[in-house]
């Protein structure tokens, strides 16, 4: 569902895939051939969030901010379900693992992998192409090929999905 707040309403390109139950709120703007999954919420109303082509938002994320601190995801972006994101940036082409948590200022390199249950504390730089675990998550190698191509699987698989879902789920009444 889309909800406008205080004067602003969210902007999605034509063919992103909205799931029953998420919800997408004030300041948003969202790409071409990106998803957005069962009761995700997307809640921009301190400051805007940006979502780029071909992302997907997992089941039960959450994107927030604080004001001075803009939720930016480039293109090719797949966050995890139950991932937390707030107020940080997500270069192109990274994973967001399930459950990670990513805080204000964060931004996270091109390409990079960011296990499951990972915390990126505030402020904090992942370069581009790193597998990063942990809490506090740490930088533990950079990706290889197959690391590469399975980032690049899970974000077309989505896009697939989100074809597939818009048109052929519908709800049942009883």
């Amino acid at each position: 569902m889309l909800f406008s707040y205080n004067g602003l309403t969210p902007d999605l390109a034509e063919d992103v895939y909205v799931a029953p139950g998420a919800k997408i709120i004030g300041d948003v703007t969202i790409g071409e051939k990106s998803t957005v999954w069962f009761n995700a919420v997307l809640r921009g109303d301190e400051a805007p969030i940006t979502i780029g082509k071909g992302c997907n938002i997992q089941d039960n994320c959450t994107c927030h901010l604080f004001e001075g601190f803009p939720l930016v995801l480039e293109d090719e972006v797949s966050v995890g379900h139950n991932a937390i994101l707030h107020g940080c940036t997500i270069r192109n082409g990274a994973l967001i693992g399930m459950g990670a948590i990513i805080l204000d200022g964060a931004e996270i390199g091109e390409g990079s992998l960011i296990g499951a249950n990972t915390l990126i504390p505030s402020g904090k730089k992942i370069p581009p192409y790193s597998m990063v675990l942990g809490s506090p998550g740490k930088v533990i190698r950079q990706l290889t090929e197959k690391d590469k191509e399975l980032i690049t699987l899970t974000i077309e698989t989505y896009k697939t999905k989100g074809k597939e879902f818009k048109d052929q789920v519908h709800e049942v009444l009883r």
